[in-house]
């Protein structure tokens, strides 16, 4: 899905890491954001990514449960995200391995991304998951999207939407709210 070095993706995740927590991606607030909880399972998800990806199928899964032990994270070796793939907290997040991200995915901790029936979600671009949020199944989360915390989505949500509640319903953006952003 993404081509770019594994080293590339990292630099770009600390640094949306950065902006995310601290407003701005400059030297000293990246290195504030390496570290943070998280991460080390960022960097860890991106080694894990980049040996599944070149066939070192041995080093994928050391690097998969290095992150499990130290990074109290679980991210299934063929789960692919894009640039800027940012772990706000590490600690009780679970991917399945079949789960496709695009670019400016971030996840709160305790979040579930999980397949049913060997079907896994799709996420689009600029999605923010809160604590707690469990995606589940065969989904489409479109773009611009944010899952609020301990939502429960187990039907699509379309571009510009909120997702809420148990089960998620979702919320579209008025073109007032898009202005005010």
């Amino acid at each position: 899905m993404h081509n770019s070095g594994w080293l590339s993706l990292f630099r770009e995740d600390v640094r949306a890491k950065a902006e995310w927590l601290y407003g701005a991606s400059d030297g000293r607030n990246s290195l504030k954001a390496l570290t943070t909880d998280g991460t080390l399972a960022m960097l860890l998800y991106r080694l894990m990514q980049a040996s599944h990806r070149h066939r070192f199928g041995l080093l994928a899964m050391v690097f998969n449960k290095l992150n499990g032990i130290f990074g109290s994270c679980i991210i299934g070796r063929g789960a692919e995200f894009g640039p800027r793939f940012v772990l706000v907290h590490s600690h009780g997040v679970v991917i399945n391995g079949a789960v496709q991200g695009g670019r400016n995915i971030m996840i709160e901790h305790q979040v579930t991304i999980g397949a049913e029936r060997q079907r896994a979600p799709v996420l689009g671009d600029d999605v923010f998951v809160g604590a707690g949020a469990k995606i589940i199944g065969a989904v489409r989360v479109g773009s611009d999207v944010r899952v609020g915390a301990n939502a429960v989505v187990v039907k699509d949500v379309p571009d510009g939407a909120t997702a809420v509640g148990v089960p998620a319903r979702y919320i579209l953006k008025t073109r007032a709210d898009k202005e005010g952003e």
